[in-house]
């Protein structure tokens, strides 16, 4: 059988891969991009997941952050951000008739809301004083992203703040929240963000959770978490889109069977079978891409790094409307605009991930909801735009996937409802009314509750382990004086790059490692 040549050979089309794509296909350049599934996206897609319901949710990443302003532009990218009015609202653990509103749109509402709830304003004080530094970290940090690595040394010059640059970086983040705030749930709020998707201890000396930490908060140089409009399915459509009208050529359904160390990549369509050849950048996971090395004889490039794990449990609902809060104080509509913590106190998130870390589930487990409908309704159908219906994602905190591994299918099961009941009755517990009282049903008279542990994410997306970041996220400059000047993409063979969320500066909705990739060769 002969052999195709292209000169780029992208394998998977979710949001990177589609995004080298482009910039190659932009350049001139004859690429070919092999996607396993019959469309593309990965994990950034819509999805009507309940039958005869009209409403697309975007169904298992929600939210845009890493996303470069540069990248929409280069590619023409059509695609619209809701940047959301209130930051977060977190009822109090121990009475949840009260609770913490983070006005992001005036700051005196959030002094009075820090006043009325913990008696006081010094950790208002606190809080005014600490995020400004973050942001200043982030503002110099986020225009590297899209650049060949820095050392370590160059970006602490840059940052400017050698006092947070050694908190951030050089202790476990559990010490900087107890140094810089008083109250267990604002310590909480905060150290939320060093957690998604990342299952570690707060004081964890891998300083895995300050890496996540930073992350959260270099988005676009300010940290802000965005709705993107029509869902996450538009942000893939508009790069597929991109890649596809600049000439790139993207086949579905395209096995891949091999990757081999100078560029040839087996696959097959249907019981054909193809090879073809070019650089090859890969856009799923490291551990993947090592095991399609593997069926060709070539060295893997992860090295000894452990297998990688996910940690979240995700709850995607829609409601007939939004549900009175204990805290009536608050609006509804106020309270699930931005986002929503129930139970993730600092103590809180210890105690729970001592508990998973055991085997156990939570009993309340800690968890995170959004409501996109307040900020979009373009992705419900006429009829459930013009009514009071809401979707809600929840994103529960600490649901390592050695919870639902090693078990059967229907063993699975099980552990997948104990883990939706412990996110639901958590929740249920800052309501003043069953969250089931307000689920909508869909055309089967079932309620419109879907559930994706890291097990499932393992067997829809191939996600190893469920991890949403592919690998453990690492810090976004270089480790190592080998790797100064390079695009962290590149792998032990010349000819294979990583444009994946595995890449270093990788993880999130953010296009930066396909970008990357696509640099790495350009240039």
């Amino acid at each position: 059988m002969g052999v195709s040549t292209y000169d780029d050979v992208v394998v998977g089309a979710g949001h990177n891969g589609l995004t080298a794509a482009a910039y190659l296909a932009r350049a001139g350049r004859r690429v070919l991009v092999l996607e396993r599934l019959d469309h593309p996206g990965g994990a950034a897609v819509s999805a009507a997941p309940f039958p005869g319901v009209e409403a697309r949710l975007s169904r298992y990443s929600y939210l845009v952050s890493l996303l470069p302003r540069r990248v929409v532009e280069d590619l023409d990218l059509d695609v619209r951000l809701v940047r959301r009015r209130y930051a977060s609202y977190t009822p109090l653990a121990a009475d949840p008739t009260r609770g913490l509103l983070v006005d992001a749109g005036d700051p005196d509402a959030t002094r009075a809301s820090f006043v009325a709830a913990l008696g006081d304003d010094v950790d208002y004080v606190a809080w005014q004083r600490f995020y400004p530094r973050v942001a200043q970290v982030a503002q110099r940090l986020w225009p590297t992203v899209l650049e060949p690595l820095r050392s370590a040394d160059d970006v602490r010059r840059l940052v400017a703040d050698d006092e947070l640059w050694e908190a951030l970086t050089a202790a476990p983040l559990g010490a900087l929240l107890r140094a810089t705030f008083a109250d267990d749930t604002v310590r909480g709020i905060v150290a939320t963000d060093a957690l998604i998707g990342t299952f570690a201890d707060l004081d964890d000396p891998s300083l895995a959770q300050n890496i996540c930490f930073l992350y959260h908060q270099m988005g676009g140089g300010t940290g802000d978490w965005d709705v993107p409009v029509g869902g996450m399915g538009a942000v893939t459509d508009a790069l597929a889109k991109a890649a596809v009208g600049a000439g790139a050529e993207l086949v579905t359904d395209a096995d891949v069977v091999s990757v081999d160390g100078d560029g040839e990549v087996v696959w097959r369509l249907g019981d054909r079978e193809h090879r073809s050849r070019g650089h090859v950048h890969a856009g799923l996971a490291p551990a993947g891409l090592d095991a399609l090395l593997s069926a060709s004889g070539s060295a893997p490039v992860s090295g000894d790094e452990p297998p990688p794990e996910g940690a979240q449990l995700k709850v995607n609902l829609l409601l007939t409307r939004l549900p009175r809060l204990k805290d009536r104080t608050v609006d509804p509509r106020v309270a699930f605009a931005g986002t929503l913590h129930v139970h993730e106190g600092m103590a809180h998130l210890q105690d729970a991930h001592a508990v998973a870390d055991s085997g156990r589930i939570p009993a309340l487990a800690p968890c995170e909801v959004y409501c996109h409908t307040l900020s979009d309704r373009s992705i419900l159908g006429p009829d459930l735009a013009a009514s009071d219906a809401q979707t809600l994602t929840l994103f529960g905190l600490h649901f390592p996937a050695r919870l639902f591994r090693g078990r059967s299918g229907g063993r699975q099961a099980v552990r997948r409802d104990e883990a939706t009941r412990a996110v639901l009755r958590a929740l249920d517990s800052v309501l003043d009314e069953p969250l089931a009282d307000v689920l909508a049903r869909d055309a089967h008279g079932n309620p419109c509750l879907e559930v994706r542990t890291p097990a499932d994410l393992e067997r829809d997306l191939g996600l190893p382990g469920g991890n949403i970041f592919h690998r453990p996220l690492q810090w976004p400059w270089a480790q190592r004086p080998e790797e100064v000047g390079t695009w962290g993409v590149e792998t032990i063979h010349p000819r294979v790059t990583v444009c994946g969320a595995g890449a270093r500066r990788g993880g999130g909705v953010s296009g930066i490692p396909g970008h990357n990739s696509a640099q790495a060769v350009l240039r």
